[in-house]
């Protein structure tokens, strides 16, 4: 690879200051992974105020969110290929310049089909950018490090999540200079041009030495195949699963298997995904085990903000400050992990995960005893237990499977892994919605704790699950 200074480096080699590349590379990736998780979740609480002010019918509001998440899991596994083939650094600001514009653009919305095109632009473009975040961790740091920057990487992801809830509330309630819901999106604007203004000053460049063009074919494939497996999950079970949903289901495999024998074709000639990925088994089987995990994170945190608001009649910001205790949990086990991870060794991605599933079962112990007046001050020792988990599991698993990739080809890995988690996050709100939803009845109050216990079975039983997969994989690096 000629890097810009004109120095020769090894594939997947970051061109780094002499001294070292310091911290301030990984602040600002985790600048730009904080505000697209973040615009994953915020979105939840704004929508009564959206649907409002826009008009928005009950399928415009759905689409609001469900654009977003579509776009974002379909395009990633391109969006890494490209950081490989042209430069992690160069797709990272690319797409967060990008996503900066189109928050601007979903703030001025005027009309709810105007803010359901942003919002799937704002999709494309974090696509563009997420997977270079772990490529260029993977390639900029090693050792001890590495094991560091993705304990922050995982805080950030599960405090994104949790602070989502807290920061749309606390926006749409104290309505900045009355511009309402519009302002979970401005609010990118100003985080976004600092970010981009140090992102060329503090990220190296790097990208894989192969060079090659990007696979269209495989890209418009694999693109297909996700955006028909989210949207018909997602969508399909939101609308009581009509003809076209099951249609799109069924296509996805056709143009799976598609994209797996253009893959095989393209082997040693610039692939969208190198297959040879899927050697290691600490990657291959890490995948898995992070999908199972990723299906029972999003889905809690959809299911807990329903019951918290729909069952206990909480506002937006009360259920906010709820998720502050899962938080809790979630911060204080993420900064502990790397001095756990010593410890207890790979041991520690199997313990996060069993201790996850303690926290579901306590949650729904704690719900089913609790009257539909009852204070859900109750529930904070089980949300801190199940925060617990998700810190003891997020990095250190994410750290784990990046670690069996072969780092020439971190971007497209990372492609990979945002995916699944992305793509596990939706679904499982598929999944779960389906024994949810039903267990509902009415939709009285009265009848969401009933059905926050139900769906918080499929949860335990998923992370009980990761427990077990995650025993298949061998240590970090290690090959099959």
């Amino acid at each position: 690879m000629t890097t810009e200074t004109g120095t020769s480096t090894r594939a997947g080699e970051p061109v780094v200051p002499k001294n070292g590349p310091g911290w301030g590379a990984l602040a600002v990736v985790m600048v730009g992974t904080f505000i697209t998780v973040l615009d994953y979740f915020i979105t939840n609480v704004a929508v009564p105020a959206i649907r409002l002010d826009l008009r928005a019918s009950d399928a415009q509001s759905q689409l609001v969110i469900v654009a977003y998440g579509v776009t974002f899991t379909a395009g990633m596994i391109t969006g890494g290929r490209l950081g490989d083939l042209y430069g992690r650094r160069r797709m990272f600001t690319l797409g967060l310049a990008g996503f900066t514009l189109a928050s601007g653009l979903c703030a001025v919305a005027q009309s709810a089909d105007a803010l359901v095109v942003f919002r799937a632009v704002q999709g494309v473009t974090a696509a563009l950018m997420v997977p270079q975040v772990l490529g260029i961790i993977g390639v900029v740091y090693d050792g001890a490090a590495r094991a560091r920057a993705f304990v922050v990487y995982g805080l950030v992801i599960g405090l994104a999540g949790v602070f989502g809830q807290v920061i749309g509330g606390a926006l749409i309630s104290v309505d900045v200079a009355g511009l309402d819901w519009r302002t979970i999106f401005l609010i990118n604007l100003p985080v976004g041009v600092v970010t981009l203004l140090l992102t060329r000053r503090l990220i190296p460049e790097s990208r894989n030495a192969e060079g090659g063009r990007i696979d269209l074919t495989g890209a418009v494939l694999a693109t297909l195949a996700l955006a028909a497996l989210v949207l018909s999950l997602v969508e399909g079970q939101q609308q009581g699963w009509p003809l076209w949903s099951w249609l799109l289901l069924v296509a996805v495999l056709p143009l799976g298997v598609g994209f797996v024998v253009q893959q095989r074709r393209r082997q040693g000639r610039s692939p969208l995904l190198d297959l040879a990925m899927f050697h290691s088994r600490t990657f291959s089987v890490g995948l898995i085990a992070m999908l199972t995990y990723f299906l029972a994170m999003g889905s809690f945190f959809f299911m807990l903000a329903l019951y918290l608001q729909e069952g206990k009649g909480l506002s937006a910001a009360e259920a906010g400050l709820v998720f502050l205790t899962l938080g809790s949990g979630y911060f204080g086990s993420s900064l502990l992990s790397a001095k756990l991870a010593a410890r207890l060794g790979h041991g520690l991605v199997s313990v996060g995960p069993l201790t996850l599933g303690i926290g579901y079962v306590l949650t729904g112990l704690v719900a089913s005893r609790l009257s539909t007046d009852g204070s859900v001050l109750w529930l904070i020792p089980p949300l801190v237990v199940a925060g617990i988990g998700m810190g003891m599991t997020t990095g250190p698993l994410t750290g784990a499977v990046l670690g069996g990739a072969d780092p020439q080809h971190a971007a497209s890995a990372s492609g990979a892994t945002n995916t699944v988690q992305e793509g596990g996050a939706a679904i499982g709100v598929a999944l779960v919605g389906a024994v949810f939803y039903p267990a509902l009845g009415d939709a009285r109050p009265s009848d969401y704790p009933h059905a926050f216990i139900m769906g918080l079975i499929p949860l335990v039983a998923f992370s009980l699950a990761v427990s077990v997969i995650v025993r298949f994989m061998r240590p970090s690096g290690g090959q099959s």
